[in-house]
């Protein structure tokens, strides 16, 4: 119907474009490490202490990328294997063959239920780890604060500014969390009116995700009510991200003034660093949750649907639907894979080539070739779309 629209939820099932969450979070990284570098690399206590929790990222990052590629891998495997497998089980009534199958796809499963559990943990402690440089930064501030020299026109007229823009953005996080409560409300609701609707098991919406096209009169409106707060989402979101860029400009030039004086800048980057290792980790507890969910389900396909006998008469009233059910998960499960094989891409691009102003002396740096860098950063800090941040998209 031409006024059908197809939703992606990543509330209950994680989104093939996914990876729009997870990129912003994964540039920002380095080029706030490399920010931290810029201001503080030039106190070679705090140069060594930086380098070291960037190498660890960047360690961590390579780790991230074998995971991804897991994820594809098997996404891949459901298409090529597991599928082909099930649609011959219903179209043949041979239960057998299918349980194999899915007892084998479990296994693989389960295997990157267990990688992505580690790697959780992993960029937890890594950012508790870049906590604690960030506190340590700060007591070698006040080590320091007897020797501060006059405080500047210019860096009073800086603070006041980023005061009023830190204003600015807690009024648009705030903003922010209220429609987020809106969208998780109206999905939850859709969600619920898709399962209610749909003539298959529900277990099969979750295992194949919400990317069919509903005619329903009650989930079009549910529908109609989202878009609009998800377009507003990435409006707010686009306000906080110009908002920020504009704090990172004058935090800059603030560092300057403060080196200019002999003073230790603030680690206001190195807790952007934190705030980027954090999205990261729940993303990755999304990615498990959604892991373990395909898991439950596929237990629940072998128990209740491939169980002996009762092949045929479960199917009997939904045949149809189970092998439309699984057409539709080719196109998903490819898409979702496609999306892990990006991610892996760019893990392994930015642990191979973001983390090379790790080569550099900081303390060698002319004013102008630390100019030059700063300008690089911000250029490819705006080319970042924050808009992929919002968890939830409708297309018409």
């Amino acid at each position: 119907m031409a006024d059908s629209k197809e939703i992606v939820i990543s509330g209950s099932t994680l989104s093939p474009d996914f990876i729009q969450e997870l990129l912003p979070a994964v540039e920002q990284t380095a080029l706030h490490y490399h920010l931290s570098f810029l201001c503080l690399g030039g106190f070679p206590q705090l140069e060594r202490m930086i380098r070291d929790q960037a190498l660890k990222t960047q360690m961590l990052f390579g780790s991230s990328e074998a995971v991804l590629l897991k994820c594809a891998g098997t996404s891949s495997n459901l298409v090529t294997s597991l599928f082909p497998i099930l649609i011959k089980a219903v179209e043949k009534n041979k239960p057998k063959l299918a349980v194999i199958y899915l007892e084998k796809a479990k296994t693989w499963i389960e295997d990157i239920i267990s990688a992505v559990d580690d790697m959780v943990k992993r960029y937890e402690q890594q950012t508790k780890s870049v906590k604690t440089c960030t506190s340590d930064v700060y007591e070698e501030q006040n080590q320091t604060e007897g020797k501060l020299k006059e405080h500047t026109v210019e860096m009073k007229a800086l603070e006041d500014a980023l005061a009023k823009l830190e204003l600015e953005l807690n009024k648009n996080v705030n903003d922010i969390e209220e429609i987020q409560e809106e969208i998780e409300k109206s999905t939850q609701e859709l969600q619920d009116l898709i399962i209610k609707s749909a003539k298959s098991h529900s277990y099969l919406q979750v295992l194949f995700g919400y990317n069919r096209k509903y005619n329903n009169a009650a989930i079009r409106a549910k529908q109609a009510e989202l878009t609009p707060l998800v377009h507003e989402m990435d409006s707010l979101r686009k306000q906080g991200w110009d908002i920020k860029n504009k704090q990172i400009d004058l935090q800059m030039k603030l560092a300057i003034c403060n080196i200019q004086q002999g003073e230790i800048p603030s680690p206001v980057h190195l807790t952007e660093v934190q705030r980027c290792l954090d999205q990261i980790r729940k993303i990755l507890v999304d990615l498990k949750n959604f892991w373990e969910k395909v898991s439950f389900t596929l237990e629940t396909l072998k128990d209740k649907t491939f169980a002996g006998d009762k092949l045929i008469e479960d199917l009997k009233d939904m045949k149809e639907e189970f092998l439309n059910s699984i057409e539709d998960a080719k196109q998903y499960w490819q898409t979702f894979g496609a999306g892990c094989q990006r991610a892996q891409n760019i893990f392994s691009m930015q642990s191979r080539d973001a983390y090379k102003f790790l080569e550099i002396n900081p303390s060698s740096l002319s004013q102008d070739e630390r100019n030059k860098q700063y300008t690089s950063i911000m250029e490819k800090l705006k080319k970042i779309n924050p808009q992929g941040l919002c968890k939830a998209a409708i297309t018409e």
